[in-house]
């Protein structure tokens, strides 16, 4: 049964994020904010695609951590490829930092540019990752949207401790505005590598805001500690 629930769910998933990438094709001509409700409303319909094939409820809790401050960035366990769809739900119109190898594949890519992500040569010094931190800081200026940022730098097991990578505290310094943790499930709902979904319950939980002001070093000990301890609780 659990197989027959994959199979659909997947059927599924993957059908509407090519339909909606091809009914979207004509806001690449408009400004960008129509892109954006696009992918809000791709993060909704792959939350109802969750309750109707898998039985599987997404609940959010602390969304009034959103709404602290005026500006904040967002940084998020990764346990999934749902995370990168359905946060976009309660986060308004996040940018993402995401490898650039993504912005080359066909259509898919052309709405990451369009939304003006933000690409990254992972584990190598060039002179296109020179200047990534003041990059980064212009973007969230001149865009006024929350960076969405994932801090284990790869998707990880349910449960698996991995150490963050210390470019977010330096993405943190240099914006120097509040940070908002999530902690997440969804590994258990999709378990990394595998082709089986299950149900359950989702839980997405965006935990009390992190001031500017500490030490880089502080401020990765304390997003670490306090996202793995919520995610110990999700357990």
């Amino acid at each position: 049964m659990q197989l027959i629930k994959s199979l659909i769910f997947n059927f599924l998933f993957y059908s509407i994020v090519i339909v909606v990438m091809i009914i979207a094709i004509p806001s690449l001509l408009f400004p960008k904010k129509i892109t954006l409700i696009f992918g809000k409303f791709l993060a909704n319909a792959i939350i109802f695609i969750l309750r109707i094939s898998l039985n599987t409820k997404v609940i959010f809790h602390g969304l009034n951590n959103l709404k602290k401050e005026n500006r904040y960035f967002v940084a998020s366990a990764h346990q999934s490829l749902l995370e990168t769809f359905i946060l976009q739900s309660p986060i308004d119109f996040p940018i993402f930092i995401l490898k650039k190898e993504l912005l080359k594949i066909p259509v898919f890519g052309w709405y990451l540019k369009k939304i003006s992500s933000i690409e990254i040569i992972r584990e190598t010094t060039t002179k296109e990752n020179l200047n990534f931190f003041e990059k980064v800081k212009k973007v969230v200026e001149e865009e006024n949207r929350p960076l969405l940022i994932f801090p284990q730098g790869t998707r990880v097991k349910f449960g698996e401790r991995v150490p963050f990578k210390k470019g977010v505290g330096r993405i943190y310094s240099s914006l120097n505005i509040p940070c908002v943790p999530v902690a997440l499930n969804t590994g258990k709902i999709w378990p990394k590598g595998s082709f089986m979904k299950y149900s359950g319950v989702i839980h997405i939980s965006f935990l009390e805001p992190i001031m500017p002001g500490l030490d880089s070093n502080e401020f990765l000990d304390k997003l670490e500690k306090n996202i793995y301890s919520e995610i110990e609780r999700l357990n």
